[in-house]
């Protein structure tokens, strides 16, 4: 769980953790790895790179089965279904602001399409087409680049443990069986408690699928109550502590929604 007045800063260190790489002074690096395994869609694993309007940093995420989410440095998640024939990728996405923050129209959610082209374990190049319900057009470009942090395997045995979510200070947990629990820290602005489950798609390569709800959330949080949430998640185990990046959403009939969350061991 993330506030509005810390998801600046928050996803300006995942930027930054994903691209450690390029300056040479990070443990994820970018391009394909000797050996690799073949990916169940050619676009499985995680990508970074950056839009070429605003120039955030877009970081990818995606699953054996093509279930994407692109996450946005300015705090936009677009998710998707990629459809993969040869080299050409396609997708409706749904979009999201981060929940607690908006688009630039004031509004939360959009839809859209991404298309483009990809070469497995090595480049993932989309245009995205989105209108926002406000009517407000964003269109830009995505040159992602594969990261070697992909094929370092998924397992439960591997994801499990205690985690503090970084901006809320909530404490969460993950056993060995993939059953996810957290609960708020004291923080004045929510008493939301999550459960869900962790799954693992494919277990060459470092991408789980997550899905939970939220009960007993008070204040402004009390409107994601029985919401079903899903997405994916990465584990950064070359990070120090090791961190899940996690991004999903979901709705309620009323209102759609989107989270991002980074996860450090404890």
């Amino acid at each position: 769980m993330i506030s509005h007045s810390k998801i600046g800063s928050f996803l300006l260190g995942l930027a930054t953790a994903l691209t450690l790489s390029a300056c040479h002074v990070g443990s994820l690096s970018s391009g394909s790895g000797s050996g690799s395994p073949t990916p169940k869609v050619a676009a499985e694993g995680l990508w970074t790179g950056t839009d070429s309007v605003g120039q955030e940093t877009v970081t990818g995420i995606v699953d054996s089965m093509g279930k994407a989410v692109f996450i946005r440095s300015d705090g936009l998640e677009f998710t998707g279904t990629l459809g993969i024939s040869g080299s050409s990728v396609a997708a409706g996405v749904d979009g999201y602001a981060n929940y607690g923050s908006t688009f630039s129209d004031g509004t939360t959610y959009g839809v859209g399409t991404v298309s483009g082209t990809v070469s497995a374990g090595k480049s993932l190049d989309l245009a995205l087409q989105f209108n926002t319900s406000g009517n407000t057009t964003i269109a830009s470009t995505w040159d992602l680049s594969f990261l070697t942090i992909s094929t370092s395997g998924a397992t439960l045995a591997k994801i499990s443990g205690s985690y503090t979510d970084t901006v809320t200070g909530a404490s969460a947990t993950i056993s060995s069986a993939g059953v996810l629990t957290a609960q708020s820290a004291t923080t004045g602005w929510t008493d939301c408690v999550l459960n869900g489950t962790v799954s693992v798609p494919d277990a060459n390569y470092d991408v789980y699928d997550v899905t939970y709800t939220y009960t007993s959330c008070t204040g402004d949080w009390a409107t994601l109550n029985g919401v079903a949430f899903s997405g994916l998640a990465l584990l950064n185990s070359n990070n120090s502590p090791n961190q899940i990046i996690m991004a999903t959403a979901g709705d309620n009939g009323s209102g759609d929604y989107g989270i991002i969350s980074t996860l450090n061991r404890s």
